[in-house]
């Protein structure tokens, strides 16, 4: 009888085997690491969510458009926001603006949303990344991803309407892309 079990339970522990290992390992195509200058975060981009969003932070990025982009906006307590070449706040990328994709995930601390003016479909290539829970902005602005580690790093950005002395995305990059 233990015999029977030994093998019933050997094969239960293959079975979960594949799961547990996909579990394991990092969808690179759909992760990016954020250089800042006291670290390395990584974000993990929700395509269910977002998929025209996504896909637009992953091409601005592979274009290099994001490097030495200062955080223009940073508001303790609330988030951090960058993507706008002119640091102003009113800049975008060449690309068209994108169509609202709005969501029920919540915004929490480490999430990722996209800026916009007053129009729902002006996201461009602003984002923000959230440092406390913003309830307010739920289905009002897209989440396209969320910090998974490094979150700490993000803390530690200049704070200020604009900062005084801005810090800057080192750079930005698709995991799959990095060397």
């Amino acid at each position: 009888m233990s015999r029977i079990f030994r093998v019933v339970a050997l094969l239960a522990a293959m079975a979960f085997m594949p799961a547990v290992a996909g579990a394991q390992s990092p969808d690179l195509e759909n992760t990016l690491y954020l250089d800042l200058k006291d670290g390395r975060v990584t974000i993990q981009l929700r395509p269910d969510l977002a998929p025209n969003h996504v896909e637009r932070i992953k091409k601005l990025a592979r274009n290099g458009f994001y490097d030495g982009i200062v955080f223009h906006r940073v508001i303790d307590g609330f988030m951090a926001q960058t993507g706008d070449p002119t640091g102003t706040g009113m800049g975008g990328s060449d690309e068209p603006d994108l169509a609202a994709e709005f969501s029920n995930e919540p915004f929490r601390r480490g999430v990722l949303g996209m800026a916009r003016s007053r129009s729902p479909n002006s996201a461009n290539s602003q984002f923000f990344i959230m440092y406390a829970d913003g309830d307010w902005l739920n289905g009002q602005y897209t989440v396209f991803g969320e910090v998974v580690d490094g979150m700490e790093h993000v803390d530690a950005i200049t704070k200020g309407e604009p900062p005084a002395n801005p810090d800057k995305i080192l750079k930005m990059q698709v995991a799959a892309d990095a060397g």
